[in-house]
């Protein structure tokens, strides 16, 4: 089965994103890109996943519960969890362990927490554009059993596991790496051919409702939560 995909959209929690970003648009449009699947990916906070997640089941859209986590080496890693409350027991322990910095709305952005309907019910004071106080090896050790791990546009010169370290560790929990929607899946594998042993997503990293996937990338699994997470996992 062909799965059609955008495993890395951002709602207006992080500040870098719109703030028409809101549960119900980015639910909205997803379907009529005709995808199968999203997964909301705030930077290091999961407050507005549940709100996606409820719309997306009663709409016919897998929403998977996701977090962009920024480690302690300034990397960015994708979880993926399987199930809301894992997810957002993640994003309560990342809180806790990140940078506090409060927003300067003006500089970074609005980080707006929103309900089902869209209405604004918190708003998040803290920068979440920070690193957290995690490694790279501690976030994949926790999210084995939970979830999946997934180093994000690892083609990127900047918060990418390779631009970062110069390589990519041996982890035995990695198995899927993402790149970024515009770049060549061929061309990177040829400059990286070390790359070629992992499975490799690619999605928008959307931060404005047009840049939301078209139907062009696909999982080969089943249609289901348990499914795509288990895919991302290397299962």
């Amino acid at each position: 089965m062909m799965v059609y995909y955008d495993l890395h959209i951002h709602t207006c929690l992080s500040p870098c994103a719109s703030d028409d970003m809101t549960p119900n648009n980015i639910v909205n449009m997803a379907l009529l890109k005709g995808l199968d699947v999203i997964a909301v990916t705030d930077h290091n906070s999961a407050l507005n996943v549940e709100a996606v997640y409820r719309i997306g089941r009663k709409k016919g859209l897998i929403v998977v519960p996701g977090i962009e986590v920024q480690t302690k080496e300034e990397v960015h890693v994708l979880c993926y969890f399987y199930s809301v409350e894992e997810c957002i027991k993640f994003s309560e322990i990342i809180n806790k362990n990140m940078t506090k910095i409060k927003n300067n709305k003006t500089i970074f952005g609005n980080q707006i927490v929103m309900d089902e309907k869209d209405r604004e019910i918190g708003e998040m004071e803290e920068l979440l554009l920070v690193s957290s106080n995690f490694t790279i090896s501690e976030i994949f050790q926790y999210m084995e059993g939970r979830g999946a791990a997934v180093p994000a546009h690892v083609d990127r010169g900047s918060y990418s596991i390779i631009s970062n370290l110069g390589f990519i560790p041996n982890i035995k929990n990695l198995s899927t790496i993402e790149i970024s929607k515009s770049t060549d899946k061929k061309v990177f594998l040829k400059e990286h051919p070390e790359c070629k042993k992992y499975r490799i997503i690619s999605s928008s990293d959307a931060h404005h409702l047009g840049y939301i996937s078209e139907r062009e990338e696909f999982l080969p699994c089943d249609l289901s939560l348990k499914s795509i997470v288990d895919w991302l996992c290397g299962c």
